[in-house]
C-alpha cells in the first residue's frame, strides 16, 4: 500500500473523528439548552402565584380581580402592610412561632443525632429490632396519634405535672426532644454510617469520649445531613396548622398559621389586599431561610466522597 493512500485514509479517519466529536457537542449543547429551559418554565410556573400574590398584596381590593389590572402597581399601597399589622398582632404570632420552631429545630438536631449514633455506632443487644420498628413508624401518619397524643397532654401530663399543658408551647416542642421523627434518625443514621471508623478510632486513641467523638469529629463531617435536618423541622413547624389549632386556643399563644387562617377568614371578602399581605409578611422567613441554607447544601457536597464503604 502505497505512502499516499495510507495518508488518505488517517485524513478520512481524522475528519470522520472530527465529525463524532461535533456531532456530540452539538446535541450535548441541545440538551443542556433542552434541561435548562424546561427548569426555567417550570420555575416560573412556581413562581407565578407567588409573585401574583406580593403585587396584590399593594393594590387597592378593587384593582386585584380587574381584567385590566397591571402585575407591577403603578402605585402600590405600603399602608396595606401597615393596615394588616394593625388588624392582627402579627409580630406576637411570628415571636409564637419562631418559639416553636426553634425549639424543635433544636430538639430534633439533639435527640436525632444521639439515637441516630447509637443506632450507627455502638452495639447493644436488640438494636436491628428497635431500628426497623423505627423505620416502621415513617409509615404510620400523624393523625392516626393525634387523639391519644392529646388526651396525654390534656389529662395525663397535667396529672403528673401538676399544670395543664393545653394552651402552652410544650405539646409541641417536648415531643421532638425524644427523636419522634423517623425520617431524621434515618437521614443521619445514613450518613453517620459513612463517616470512616478510622478517623472514630484516632480520637479515640486520644482519650476522646463517645459524647466528645459524636460532637466533635461526626457533627462537623454531616453537615449536609444537619442542615437538612434543620431546614426540614423549620419548614414543617412553621407552615404546621393542625397541632397548633388544637392545642393552642388561646389568641395570645397563636402561631403564624392559625393567626393568619383566622385573619383570611375574617377579611377573606372584603379586604384581599390584606390577606395577600399577611401571606407576603409569612413568606419571607421561608425566603431567607432558603438563600441562607443554600449555601451550606453546596458546600456539603464535597463531603460525600465518604460514601460508599
Amino acid at each position: 500500500m502505497s505512502t499516499t493512500t495510507i495518508s488518505a485514509q488517517e485524513d478520512a479517519r481524522m475528519l470522520a473523528a472530527q465529525q463524532a466529536r461535533r456531532r456530540k457537542l452539538f446535541w450535548d449543547a441541545v440538551g443542556r439548552i433542552s434541561l435548562h429551559t424546561t427548569l426555567i418554565l417550570l420555575s416560573i410556573a412556581a413562581l407565578v402565584p407567588v409573585l401574583w400574590m406580593i403585587s396584590s398584596s399593594l393594590k387597592a381590593s378593587t384593582e386585584i380581580f380587574a381584567a385590566d389590572s397591571p402585575w407591577i402597581p403603578l402605585d402600590p399601597r405600603w399602608q396595606n402592610y401597615a393596615d394588616a399589622f394593625t388588624m392582627a398582632p402579627l409580630w406576637l404570632n411570628m415571636g409564637n412561632t419562631l418559639i416553636v420552631c426553634v425549639g424543635t429545630v433544636v430538639g430534633t438536631v439533639i435527640s436525632s443525632s444521639l439515637v441516630a449514633y447509637s443506632f450507627a455506632r455502638m452495639h447493644w443487644p436488640g438494636k436491628n429490632v428497635f431500628f426497623a420498628l423505627l423505620i416502621a413508624t415513617m409509615v404510620l401518619p400523624g393523625i392516626v396519634t393525634l387523639v391519644p397524643r392529646y388526651v396525654m397532654f390534656a389529662r395525663f401530663f397535667p396529672a403528673i405535672t401538676g399544670f395543664s399543658w393545653v394552651n402552652t408551647f410544650l405539646p409541641l416542642i417536648v415531643p421532638t426532644w425524644f427523636a419522634t421523627q423517623g425520617f431524621y434518625v434515618f437521614l443521619l443514621r445514613q450518613f453517620f454510617v459513612s463517616v470512616p471508623v478510622e478517623l472514630e478510632d484516632a480520637a479515640r486513641i486520644d482519650g476522646a469520649s463517645t459524647l466528645r467523638i459524636l460532637c466533635q469529629v461526626v457533627l462537623p463531617l454531616s453537615k449536609p445531613a444537619l442542615i437538612s435536618v434543620v431546614v426540614f423541622t423549620f419548614l414543617y413547624h412553621y407552615a404546621d396548622f393542625l397541632e397548633p389549632l388544637i392545642y393552642l386556643s388561646n389568641t395570645k399563644t397563636w402561631t403564624l398559621a392559625v393567626a393568619i387562617r383566622s385573619f383570611n377568614d375574617q377579611f377573606y371578602a372584603t379586604s384581599w389586599e390584606l390577606v395577600f399581605a399577611t401571606g407576603t409578611f409569612a413568606l419571607i422567613p421561608m425566603i431567607v431561610l432558603f438563600f441562607v441554607a443554600q449555601r451550606y447544601f453546596v458546600e456539603g457536597i464535597h463531603l460525600t466522597g465518604f460514601g460508599g464503604r
